[in-house]
């Protein structure tokens, strides 16, 4: 997980003259409050896969449950590599967000126990989880939870002044 503040740059090429790189603090905002994110994952065939979900910020990572034999956990297994955005559908207003990173499986039970309480904080009890066999639990379900540390982020500032932002860590 990044413990410190990644190396941040504007890039002028894409951004409003005069336009100053958003600091990885109001990032982090950002992703601590973002209720939709899409996921990227790549097909054992190679070809996208990209679906929405609902993702918790902790620790300095996004974490994100799906079912073992969803297809974005079977494409896990073959390709760990992810991207995951989050942001408005609007072009001139707002911030969008583009995370690059490894999803690690999260098995710790008392981990993933805070993070079932995080889950339920952020999103109301209908996202309730029982924690076992190193699982979150729901219903006649079970899901495996996945931590993705940003390896590299972009920010996207819409709207004057637009700005795009690269935060690399390590």
């Amino acid at each position: 997980m990044p413990s410190e503040d990644p190396r941040t740059e504007i890039d002028a090429r894409y951004s409003t003259e005069g336009a100053a790189a958003i600091p990885w603090d109001r990032v982090v905002d950002v992703l601590a409050a973002a209720e939709l994110f899409w996921i990227s994952t790549v097909r054992p065939d190679a070809r996208p896969h990209v679906t929405p979900l609902p993702a918790v910020w902790r620790d300095g990572a996004l974490h994100f449950a799906t079912g073992p034999d969803e297809r974005k956990a079977r494409n896990l297994r073959a390709n760990p590599e992810v991207v995951l955005t989050t942001g408005t559908n609007l072009w001139d207003k707002g911030f969008d967000l583009v995370v690059e990173g490894t999803a690690v499986r999260v098995t710790d039970e008392d981990r993933l126990r805070a993070l079932a309480t995080a889950w339920e904080d952020k999103y109301g009890s209908f996202w309730h989880y029982d924690v076992r066999d190193g699982c979150f639990h729901h219903g006649a379900g079970h899901a495996h939870v996945f931590a993705v540390a940003p390896r590299t982020a972009f920010g996207f500032g819409k709207g004057e002044p637009f700005s795009q932002t690269r935060y690399r860590f390590g």
